[in-house]
């Protein structure tokens, strides 16, 4: 997987970089488009458009359902794992389709009737520098190599235990340990996704490929996996009472659409 996992790390480095101005001139003009745009910008591998959108949210610039389609949408290395693993190509539109879904759904759904309960009107502001200064070439290069190591490193450890876990109890005892087969998987799938690092992407994505939690938990967790979007939002954000609002309205659309798509297949 790592030559794969660098080469797609550099092309989303590249495009972060070059386009991250731009993304935030659109996401800003969006408007009544701005869920969509949100939803479909969220599908690129890692948090960095989250990230963004937490920035742009706090300086009043995006909408909460904006925001939140961001959020839902980001997978952060979820889809890059599923692509380095052979016969799991199908399963990765079947991911885009419903996180898309889920997100432009949830994120309108925030707009129309949500929107004055939790947003607080901030004036806007000018686009936050951390994302207007461009990187160097070496630059974009070590920080390619960095996500590369990391994820590496959290999929041996993972990987390990994991392996560890199946041979000492078995597949069906070790999915039984995890609620398998029960309605309170996906809210405690959710959950997990709500850890701030991508070291939550990896594992629900592990879990899902060796058959350990259904296709309805990992979108429960991966709907609520936000990545560091979650930590620059309370970060930048002043009011800290209308984040812990967004977080939990993010963490009880994931569980509930996780739930009912636990019913229904």
């Amino acid at each position: 997987m790592l030559p794969f996992l660098f080469a797609a790390f550099l092309i989303i480095e590249m495009l972060e970089n070059y386009s991250a101005e731009f993304t935030g001139k659109v996401l800003g003009k969006a408007k009544n488009a701005g869920p969509v745009t949100g939803a479909i910008l969220g599908c690129i591998p890692q948090c960095g458009f989250s990230v963004m959108a937490a920035d742009l949210y706090a300086c009043g610039i995006i909408s909460i359902g904006t925001l939140l389609s961001v959020f839902i949408a980001t997978s952060d290395e979820a889809v890059l794992i599923m692509l380095g693993n052979p016969g799991h190509s199908k399963e990765i539109a079947a991911l885009f389709a419903a996180k898309i879904l889920i997100a432009v759904i949830a994120g309108y759904t925030a707009d129309i009737f949500l929107s004055e309960y939790i947003s607080v009107p901030q004036k806007q502001r000018k686009l936050c520098a951390d994302f207007c200064g461009r990187k160097k070439g070496a630059k974009i290069l070590s920080e390619a190599f960095r996500h590369t190591t990391k994820i590496f490193l959290y999929l041996f450890i993972f990987l390990v235990i994991l392996n560890l876990g199946i041979r000492m109890f078995g597949i069906e005892k070790l999915s039984e340990y995890l609620l398998s087969d029960t309605w309170f998987q996906p809210a405690a799938a959710a959950l997990i996704g709500l850890i701030p690092n991508c070291a939550a992407s990896v594992i629900l994505t592990q879990l899902y490929l060796r058959g350990v939690i259904s296709f309805a938990s990992v979108i429960a967790g991966l709907c609520t996996g936000a990545g560091a979007g979650l930590i620059v939002l309370f970060r930048m954000n002043q009011n800290r009472r209308e984040s812990v609002k967004i977080v939990i309205l993010l963490y009880v659309t994931g569980a509930s659409v996780g739930m009912i798509l636990n019913l229904l297949f």
